[in-house]
């Protein structure tokens, strides 16, 4: 596997939550430098050595809703 894509969001309690598209890996930051940190430790916990991606691409997801 070369590389790993997670879909990011803003939590409703604020914060990124992340999910990589898949494989079985959710996790979650209160800024965008402790998300990043806590995808790479999710990445290594789940992967065993040799196995890992290469490249982890964060994929950001919003949504605006404006009255019609």
């Amino acid at each position: 596997m070369n590389e790993i894509i997670f879909l990011v969001e803003n939590a409703v309690e604020g914060g990124y939550t992340a999910r990589a598209l898949g494989e079985s890996i959710f996790t979650e930051g209160d800024d965008l430098e402790e998300l990043r940190s806590n995808i790479r430790d999710a990445v290594d916990c789940h992967f065993e050595e040799g196995s890992k991606p290469k490249l982890i691409r964060m994929h950001f997801v919003s949504e605006e809703v404006i009255a019609a």
